[in-house]
């Protein structure tokens, strides 16, 4: 059997729309505490573009839109379920959170992989997932 022409090497980048920039790059940047890499205002589109490290080789792109339509999240919609981010320490993940004010679940166990994780939202109710290294 010949090798697929195409077969993605690692994730890239993943995009997020949000309906408040500000407090949405505060949440990715000071309670998550992702990296700024660059941040561009985009006059034509009315937009923010501000793109965010996370670990050495991928990044999230969060973008501002003038009035974007709300996620659909419950019920679970078609698309992206959720994002997951890997921790070394789960435990002062879900301190650091919780301390911070986001309502963050209980931690439980995947019962696949043995691996602690648990489930919190970002400000416009994206799923996103801490998951134990």
């Amino acid at each position: 059997m010949s090798r697929p022409a195409l077969k993605p090497e690692r994730l890239h980048h993943v995009a997020i729309i949000c309906a408040d920039y500000e407090r949405s790059k505060a949440f990715y940047t000071k309670i998550l505490g992702l990296p700024v890499l660059a941040e561009t205002w985009r006059p034509e589109k009315q937009s923010w573009k501000l793109d965010l490290a996370v670990g050495n080789d991928t990044a999230i792109e969060l973008f501002s839109f003038p009035s974007p339509p709300p996620r659909p999240s419950y019920p679970e919609a078609c698309g992206l379920r959720h994002l997951a981010f890997a921790v070394a320490d789960l435990d002062a993940a879900h301190r650091s959170l919780t301390d911070a004010g986001v309502a963050a679940e209980p931690i439980r166990l995947d019962a696949l992989t043995g691996k602690r994780f648990f489930f919190f939202a970002d400000p416009d109710d994206l799923p996103l997932e801490i998951y134990a290294l």
